[in-house]
């Protein structure tokens, strides 16, 4: 499915040229002429000088076979988007995004990193009021013990999750479980069948949290938003409230990231 018209766009040609490069970009292989055209909803002709004008510039490349030219981007955009990324701090990326969301669900929120077993929270909001709960920026704990660490680990490369596997601690809350490989692999299951994380007094007792994962330009998980909060705050319908909220803004996040990975990805 082609990029979608913009009717309120300002400059509407920028808008059809924008429609036919995300086009493009999104086909899982090349396509002939009217096949982009009728994709990105541009007219035949005028789809036509765009991508001349991309091939001009050499942002796409055509392979004529027969009569049918079949077109298709160049790494020359994945050398734009390379040096864009380079450039992009995640923390200040999110820290809007953070703040709306704390402000949203009345609870700190956090922006979490893997970093070898352990999670790191690179970025914290949370308006002066909030009771101020034992997360600040910096902070480590082991990445099983918390919903940021487990929104991750749901969409690793198996190979990645592998080694991590070693290294499940074991938590100190009243409702934390002798580590078991097996039962940690089920709760990711479970994390990608419902797209976000949860974990209920595990690490610390009266303390929830629910985190989602964030993508970055290369479509891999780098981050996830979480926030944290009393267990009774997360009880029956207010956990699909907060949840939702929490995987909005991780949606968010991972589009200004570079990510192309579809909003709500993962949820039924």
């Amino acid at each position: 499915m082609g990029a979608e018209p913009n009717p309120r766009a300002a400059s509407p040609s920028t808008d059809r040229a924008l429609r036919v490069l995300e086009t493009l970009v999104q086909a899982e292989s090349s396509l002939t002429l009217t096949m982009l055209a009728q994709e990105a909803g541009v007219p035949l002709a005028t789809c036509a000088s765009i991508v001349q004008t991309f091939e001009e510039r050499g942002y796409a490349n055509r392979q004529v076979v027969g009569r049918s030219h079949f077109w298709q981007p160049t790494l020359r955009l994945y050398a734009m988007a390379t040096r864009l990324v380079r450039k992009i701090d995640p923390t200040n990326v999110s820290r809007q995004h953070l703040r709306s969301l704390s402000d949203k669900v009345g609870m700190p929120a956090h922006l979490g990193a893997l970093d070898g077993a352990t999670i790191v929270y690179v970025a914290k909001a949370a308006t002066p009021g909030f009771v101020q709960f034992d997360t600040f920026v910096g902070k480590v704990a082991p990445f099983n013990l918390t919903a940021l660490g487990r929104a991750i680990a749901a969409y690793l490369p198996e190979s990645e999750l592998v080694s991590l596997l070693d290294h499940l601690a074991p938590g100190a809350g009243p409702r934390a479980r002798r580590p078991s490989v097996r039962a940690f692999r089920r709760e990711l299951a479970e994390t990608r069948e419902r797209g976000y994380a949860f974990e209920d007094e595990e690490e610390q007792a009266e303390i929830s949290c629910v985190a989602a994962p964030v993508f970055d330009a290369g479509d891999r998980v780098a981050y996830a938003v979480g926030v944290t909060g009393f267990s009774s705050e997360f009880s029956g319908a207010k956990l699909h409230t907060v949840a939702a909220a929490v995987r909005q803004t991780a949606s968010a996040i991972s589009s200004e990231l570079g990510s192309l990975v579809p909003p709500q990805r993962t949820l039924t």
